[in-house]
C-alpha cells in the first residue's frame, strides 16, 4: 500500500512536513515556504526522481504536517524535528556539540582567559573553534606562559589573600591582592588578543618598542622579561604562517564524495590561517542534482550553528545558497552580519580544495585503519550511527542499576550516558531489571539509538526484545547482544555476538574490527556501570563517615555536596576552600579538613 496524494489536504502556509512509514516512523523531514506546492512536488508525474527519492516514496504511507508563521520558523523547527528524530533519509548532524572557544571577558578590571563552549553575547571576545578539548588546553598551557596574566577563575580571584604559586614562577603579576596597574594590564591583554588574532608579527614589535622604552627608563627587570616573552613568542609562531592572506575570519563548506556516501570537509579559517577542521560522513547519502546538494547544505548548516555558535562573518560554500530564512537565522544568532558566499578566486577555491582533500584522506585513513562496518555483517538497513550499550551492575544482589553508554559515530558521547536505579527489582534478577529498563526507555524521548547492544547472551538479548513488544515500540530500533567469553586468547573461545531470530551467533573473526568496535563499546559500559556503583558505595561510607565528625550534621554534609558537586572534590578541599562552604567556620573547616585526609591516607594504603 503506497501513500495517495491529495493536494487539498495541505495549506499553502509555510511549515515543515513529516513523511512516514507503515510503523509511524517519521523517514523524512522537510520545510516548505509553501506546504502545498512543495509536498505536490514529490508526487507529480511528470517529476522523475532520483533513485534515493523513489525509494523513499516507495516507504511513505502517511505525510503529516506542522504550520509555522514564517520560513524562518520552518527551518528552526525542520533543524530540531531533524535532531531529535533522526530520519532515514535525512542529513543528520550526529556531532551537535558546541566546539571549545577561548573568552575573554573585557568588562572586569583584571580578565582572564577561559575555555568555553558557549558564546553569549555579553560583550567578551571569542576566539576558536578548536573541535579537539585536548588542542584547546595545549593552546592554553602555551599561553598562560607566554603571557604575565591571572591563571585562577572569578570565584578564587575574588577570595584569594596572599598571591598564588603563578606569582611567585613570574607568570602572573598577582592582581588579586597586589597593587597592578590596570593600564599594564589591559596592554598585556592587548598583546593576547593579537597573538590569538593571528597578528603575532604586530605583537612582537609592539613588545620590542615596549623592552626599548624600559631600558632607557633603567627598568632593566620589566625590559629582560619582555625580553624572553620576545623570544618565547617567536619560537611558538615561528612556524605559522598566513596561508591565504586577506581572506580574514571565515568557516569553509566542502562536499565529497567517499565510500559510497557523501563526507562534508570543515575549515575553521582565522585571519587567514587553518585554525581546526572537521569532517562528516553519511555513507548513503548522495545528492543526485545541484538543488538536492543545496537543500542538503542548508539543512546542514541549520542543525550545525545555533545560538550560542561562534559564527564568521563569511561561510565559504562551492557555490552560493540563495535561502533567505536560513541567512536571516544565522545574522539573529551572530547579532551581525553573515555572508553566505560562493568559491569565486583561486584563493577561495584553494581554500575549498583543502577541505575537500581534507575530507578525503580522513575518508582514506578510516577505511585503512578498519573502520568497522556493521551494516554488512548484521544485515542492517544503514551503518548504526548512533549505538547504545546496557549493562546491568548491582552490590551482593542489591542496590540494582542499569548502566548506559552511548557512542557516536564510533566514539563516547559521554553526556549522552545515563544510570537507571531500578530500587524494584528482585536482588539479583537481571532479566527483571532489563525489562524494567526498556519500560523507562521506551517512555523516554529520542534520539533513539541505530541499535541498542545487549552486554548478554541470547537469553538476555530475547528478554529485550519481549519487553519492546510488551511495550509495544517492536522495531524501534535494532538489537544485539554481545556474551563474554571465558577467555579471549588467541587459541582460545571469542566473544561471542547474537541478533534476534538467529539461532546461532555472528560469524565474526577475531580481532576483526567489527568484533573490536562491539567489544570495546561494552567493555565501556561494564567500565561506567561498575565506576557508578563502586562511586555510589563510597559515597554512602563518606555520608556516614562525615557526619560522623563533630559539628556535621545532615544540612552541612548536603551542603558539602551542593558547594563541591562531586566526591572528588570534596576529598581534595582544603580547609581554605571548605571555608567558602556555607555554615563552615574555621573551626568547623579544620575539622573536616583534618578527617578528610585521615580518610584519603586510610583509602590509600
Amino acid at each position: 500500500m503506497q501513500y495517495q496524494f491529495n493536494s487539498s489536504d495541505f495549506p499553502r502556509d509555510p511549515g515543515v512536513y513529516l513523511m512516514k512509514d507503515e510503523q509511524n516512523r517519521i523517514i523524512y523531514v522537510g520545510k516548505a515556504k509553501n506546504l502545498r506546492s512543495r509536498v505536490s512536488s514529490y508526487f507529480r508525474s511528470s517529476r522523475d526522481p532520483s533513485p534515493k527519492t523513489r525509494v523513499m516514496l516507495g516507504r511513505v504511507l502517511q505525510v503529516d504536517y506542522i504550520t509555522t508563521t514564517s520560513e524562518k520558523e520552518a527551518l528552526l523547527l525542520e533543524a530540531s524535528l531533524i535532531k531529535k528524530h533522526r530520519p532515514r533519509y535525512n542529513i543528520v548532524l550526529r556531532d551537535d556539540k558546541q566546539y571549545v572557544l577561548f573568552r575573554l571577558d573585557k568588562s572586569r578590571p583584571y580578565p582572564a582567559l577561559e575555555l568555553t563552549r558557549s558564546a553569549r553575547r555579553d560583550g567578551s571576545v571569542y576566539f576558536g573553534p578548536f573541535t579537539s578539548a585536548a588542542a584547546a588546553r595545549e593552546t592554553m598551557k602555551v599561553i598562560n606562559r607566554l603571557f604575565y596574566l591571572r591563571k585562577c577563575g572569578h570565584k578564587k580571584f575574588r577570595n584569594r589573600v596572599r598571591p598564588c604559586l603563578q606569582h611567585f614562577i613570574r607568570r602572573c603579576p598577582g592582581p588579586c591582592c597586589l597593587d597592578v596597574s590596570t593600564e599594564e594590564y589591559s596592554r598585556e591583554i592587548r598583546r593576547l588578543e593579537m597573538f590569538l588574532s593571528g597578528r603575532s608579527a604586530e605583537m612582537i614589535k609592539g613588545m620590542e618598542k615596549d623592552m626599548q622604552e624600559a631600558s632607557r627608563e633603567l627598568d632593566f627587570e620589566k625590559a629582560a622579561l619582555l625580553r624572553d616573552q620576545i623570544e618565547a613568542v617567536k619560537q611558538t609562531t615561528k612556524s605559522q604562517s598566513v596561508v591565504f592572506p586577506g581572506t580574514g575570519d571565515m568557516d569553509v563548506f566542502a562536499p565529497v564524495y567517499v565510500q559510497g556516501g557523501m563526507g562534508i570537509g570543515v575549515l575553521f579559517v582565522r585571519q587567514g590561517k587553518v585554525l581546526d577542521s572537521k569532517n562528516f560522513f553519511w555513507p548513503e547519502h548522495h545528492p543526485e542534482n545541484d538543488q538536492e546538494l543545496q537543500d542538503t547544505l542548508a539543512s546542514l548548516l541549520s542543525q550545525f550553528y545555533g545560538p550560542d555558535s561562534f559564527i564568521p562573518e563569511k561561510i565559504l560554500l562551492p557555490e552560493k545558497i540563495h535561502d533567505p530564512a536560513l541567512l536571516h537565522l544565522l545574522m539573529e544568532y551572530r547579532k551581525g552580519k553573515v555572508r553566505l558566499v560562493g568559491a569565486r578566486g583561486e584563493s577561495l577555491k584553494g581554500l575549498l580544495n583543502i577541505a575537500r582533500q581534507n575530507c578525503e584522506q580522513h575518508a582514506r585513513d578510516r577505511r585503512d585503519a578498519g573502520t568497522p562496518f556493521l551494516a554488512g555483517v548484521m544485515g542492517l538497513e544503514r551503518e548504526p550511527e548512533r549505538i547504545e550499550c546496557i549493562d546491568v551492575s548491582h552490590h551482593a544482589g542489591r542496590n540494582t542499576r542499569m548502566g548506559v553508554v552511548t557512542f557516536v559515530a564510533g566514539e563516547p558521547h559521554k553526556k549522552d550516558y545515563r544510570i537507571y536505579n531500578l530500587p524494584s527489582v528482585s536482588p539479583g534478577d537481571d532479566y527483571q531489571a532489563m525489562r524494567e529498563f526498556i519500560r523507562r526507555r521506551s517512555r523516554s524521548s529520542s534520539p533513539w539509538p541505530d541499535l541498542l547492544l545487549v552486554d548478554g547472551g541470547k537469553g538476555q538479548l530475547g528478554t529485550v526484545q519481549k519487553a519492546l513488544q510488551d511495550a509495544g515500540q517492536e522495531g524501534l530500533f535494532a538489537l544485539a547482544s554481545i556474551a563474554k567469553a571465558e577467555t579471549r586468547s588467541w587459541g582460545g573461545a571469542q566473544d561471542q555476538v547474537y541478533l534476534p531470530g538467529r539461532k546461532n551467533p555472528l560469524s565474526l573473526k577475531p580481532a576483526s574490527p567489527e568484533l573490536l568496535y562491539l567489544q570495546r563499546i561494552r567493555d565501556e559500559a561494564h567500565r561506567f556501570a561498575l565506576g557508578s556503583m563502586r562511586n555510589s558505595l563510597r559515597r554512602k561510607s563518606l555520608q556516614s563517615d562525615l557526619e560522623k565528625i563533630p559539628g556535621l550534621g545532615p544540612k552541612k554534609v548536603e551542603a558539602l555536596w551542593k558547594h563541591f558537586g562531586s566526591l572528588q572534590s570534596i576529598l581534595g578541599a582544603s580547609r581554605e576552600e571548605l571555608m567558602q562552604v556555607p555554615g563552615f567556620g574555621p573551626e568547623t573547616a579544620g575539622r573536616t579538613a583534618r578527617s578528610l585526609e585521615e580518610w584519603n591516607t586510610t583509602s590509600s594504603s
